[in-house]
Formats: C-alpha cells, structure tokens, sequence
C-alpha cells in the first residue's frame, strides 16, 4: 500500500492530478498560505463556488471543481487548530482525512495531492500531525481505497522531513 503513497516538495496548484486537498479554514475563504494559492491559482470561479456552501466545520471537507487549476476538484479539508486540551485535536484531524478520502471514492478520483492540513497557520504539531496523515492514507488505501497515487504535496523541508520520517515509519513496521 504505501508505494501508493509519494511525498514531493512541490507547489500543490501546479499537481496535474484528479483533486487537490488542501488546507481550508470554516468560512472555505481565501486564508492560509496553501488555501490562498489555490482560490489565486484557481480563479475568482473558486470563490463563488465555495459560496455555495454555508461554510464547514473543523473536521469536515467539500468539494468543488477545480476551474483554473490542473486538478479537475479541490477539496477544502478544515482541519482543527492546535490549542492542547481544549478540543480533541487528533480526532478532528483523523476526520478530515477520512472525510477527503470519502470524497475522494465518492467521486472517482484516480490521483488526489493533500497538502499537510492544519500544519500552517493552525500550528499543529508536524510529528503528530504528518503521523495522522499517513496512518489515515495507508488506512484508507487498506480498506479499499481504489486510487492509483496519492500526493503529498509538502512544500517546506521541515513538513517534507516529518511526512518522510512518518512514511518510513509505516514502511517498516
């Protein structure tokens, strides 16, 4: 399973694949850094979609059509913001993963990039956050997830080097 799983250091809006995941906040508006690139990446077209939906809750993700972009979908994933003990974190962002990967069966997407929700601006912890990212993946892919490569789309060294010492992790166990 995890050969299915390839980590870049790469720009996620540039990815010629069937979605982008990317980091999203509730209003599913132009924000972080990963979100902002893709609605400038993908048009104006971008905003007026995400419009459409009253908004999504930490946890959550929707879909949208890519527009400008190579992808044909985005996915905007609202991962939770890092304040330890005041909400269940890891469960938060467990569900956004299972709930992009959901999206990702329900549509027919062969080829999906995630960028490293909730790693930015929401300040989680890359060891455990990476962690999550890939367990959830090679969970998913386990149980049937019917997808040729998903992307990790990792732009800096230091969220690149967690991603690849979390995958290695999984790769010898």
């Amino acid at each position: 399973m995890p050969h299915r799983i390839s980590l870049q250091r790469s720009d996620i809006t540039t990815l010629a694949v069937d979605a982008i995941v990317t980091a999203s906040n509730p209003a599913l508006v132009s924000g972080g850094t990963v979100s902002a690139a893709g609605h400038r990446a993908a048009g104006p077209d971008l905003a007026e979609a995400c419009r459409q939906y009253p908004g999504a809750k930490p946890g959550d993700a929707v879909i949208t059509p890519g527009f400008q972009l190579p992808a044909k979908y985005v996915i905007h994933a609202v991962g939770p913001s890092w304040w330890p003990g005041k909400v269940p974190e890891a469960d938060t962002l467990v569900r956004v993963y299972r709930r992009s990967f959901a999206l990702v069966a329900k549509h027919g997407i062969r080829t999906v990039a995630f960028s490293a929700i909730s790693c930015g601006f929401y300040a989680y912890p890359l060891p455990e956050a990476s962690a999550i990212a890939i367990r959830e993946t090679v969970s998913a892919l386990k149980n049937g997830l019917d997808v040729e490569q998903v992307i990790f789309a990792l732009f800096a060294e230091n969220v690149h080097a967690a991603f690849t010492s979390a995958l290695a992790k999984t790769r010898n166990e």
